[in-house]
């Protein structure tokens, strides 16, 4: 008869445990904690002593007693092998792979044959098998999740991906997002893969400060730059950001003179474009690939858009504005208890990106409601013209952004009109969500739908306060068609 540590303990006794801790963490992995047996009598308590299996099993794992199989780990291309002492029971549980690798076996010992990176975590993922729980780390995900899919552990599988959405905004040394991106694409995972790009467009600016930008791949980089939801300071941000990578990184010409056709030189003001084409040496040395939409982009900016539109097709990208942090294009709104009462705010943008429109400001209203009624349901107007909101316990957060005034250069432009609601996660202050909407509706029918105000630790809230930035995003739309 095989015995454990404990003196006197057959290891029957361990496989009755174990099973037991297998239900337990079945449940748990599912997000619900027992509270209560089904069936027990009527005041009956589960006195709950699962942390002490927990350290059973860990405990079991580390001495190796009654140990019936052992894995060894070897790193491919290198002679490093690592030794694990563990029970056939606990994989088979776990894992269909292992047990297939087990039934199949013709000795005590498993050769499995791992990466590097993999190899160097097998030890905390054999720990999982036998715990239900795991440390881990920014630069581990990666290969705990290979291990988790390729051994067929769903559970970890599920909960690293969710670790990894979760963590994007995270601090490390060289960045993470772009390498998880990466990842995401190579195994086909496209909910993680969105994710990471929607973390890249959101909080561009940041990374384009990063270490991690420099990293970023080819194709990658001309999918950001064909987005329109890049969320940034100014296009001749992106422009220089762009001239770094393509020095640091050297890529092929295809790929230079792609990347440079999706900068949007008309977003860029005539002066700095100037000063581009005689002091950027990107620009110096490619300019004859870019020579025609430079052209376009100074026609823009010395015509009315009206007189424009007669000719060009002025829906195309160069003439569509990114969401730009810049004051030109919006403003910063703090609100302080956002529970509390209505809040208005007024500010002012330029009508429109070409230097036609650099001088003519328009100037917007702004109104928060922390409990609002639909449009159908209240009151817009008192005799006196002002926006009186119409407040219900029942109600829900909304914003409405109106002009303050109207005027004839309006005509042939409308604004979309984005809002952007900053939160604070892993101690770094990133974009939580955008909302955008047309100038035909003055509010956003999904503003904070799923906010819970209420909560002081609410993720909308930073110290309490409401983070937004509102940006006005002036479209131009062909009027007429030039004659042939």
């Amino acid at each position: 008869m095989v015995y454990s540590c404990e003196r006197g303990t057959p290891f029957w006794v361990y496989v009755g445990t174990l099973l037991l801790f297998i239900h337990f963490h079945s449940v748990t992995v599912r997000g619900a904690a027992i509270k209560q047996e089904t069936g027990l009598d009527n005041g009956a308590t589960v006195l709950n002593h699962t942390m002490n299996l927990v350290q059973r099993m860990e405990t079991l794992l580390v001495m190796g007693n009654g140990s019936d199989v052992t894995l060894r780990v070897q790193t491919i291309n290198t002679d490093e092998v690592k030794v694990i002492q563990v029970h056939s029971l606990v994989l088979t549980l776990q894992s269909d792979v292992f047990e297939e690798l087990l039934l199949t076996r013709n000795s005590s010992a498993v050769v499995l044959r791992e990466t590097p990176d993999c190899a160097a975590v097998f030890d905390k993922f054999v720990r999982y098998l036998y715990c239900g729980d795991i440390s881990v780390r920014l630069d581990q995900a990666i290969s705990l999740h290979k291990l988790a899919s390729k051994y067929h552990v769903w559970g970890l599988q599920q909960g690293l991906t969710q670790y990894m959405t979760q963590h994007l905004s995270s601090d490390s040394p060289t960045g993470h997002v772009i390498g998880w991106y990466s990842y995401a694409l190579q195994i086909g995972d496209m909910a993680l893969r969105d994710s990471c790009l929607q973390y890249l467009s959101w909080n561009l600016s940041s990374v384009l400060q990063s270490t991690e930008w420099g990293s970023i791949s080819d194709d990658l980089l001309l999918s950001l730059l064909q987005r329109s939801d890049l969320i940034l300071q100014s296009e001749l941000e992106l422009y220089e950001a762009l001239e770094a990578w393509i020095s640091q990184n050297q890529p092929v010409s295809k790929t230079v003179e792609s990347a440079l056709r999706a900068v949007r030189y008309g977003m860029i003001p005539p002066q700095h474009l100037f000063r581009l084409q005689k002091q950027s040496p990107l620009m110096l040395k490619y300019y004859e690939s870019i020579r025609d939409l430079l052209f376009l982009a100074f026609q823009f900016h010395s015509a009315s858009p009206i007189q424009l539109a007669k000719y060009f097709d002025v829906n195309c990208s160069i003439f569509t504005p990114r969401n730009y942090l810049s004051s030109t294009w919006g403003s910063a709104w703090v609100i302080n208890n956002p529970t509390r009462d209505d809040r208005s705010f007024s500010f002012q943008t330029q009508l429109g990106p070409s230097s036609h429109d650099s001088s003519k400001r328009v100037t917007w209203n702004a109104l928060f409601s922390p409990r609002w009624l639909p449009l159908s349901a209240r009151s817009t107007f008192t005799e006196l013209g002002a926006m009186q909101p119409t407040r219900t316990e029942g109600g829900r957060p909304r914003i409405i952004i109106t002009p303050a005034t109207s005027s004839p250069d309006f005509a042939g432009v409308s604004f979309q009109k984005t809002v952007i609601v900053m939160a604070r996660q892993q101690g770094k202050v990133v974009v939580r969500h955008v909302y955008n909407f047309h100038q035909s509706t003055e509010e956003a029918g999904d503003f904070l739908v799923d906010a819970d105000l209420q909560r002081r630790a609410s993720e909308y809230l930073i110290d309490s306060s409401l983070y937004l930035h509102i940006i006005i995003k002036p479209l131009y739309h062909t009027l007429l068609v030039a004659r042939k």
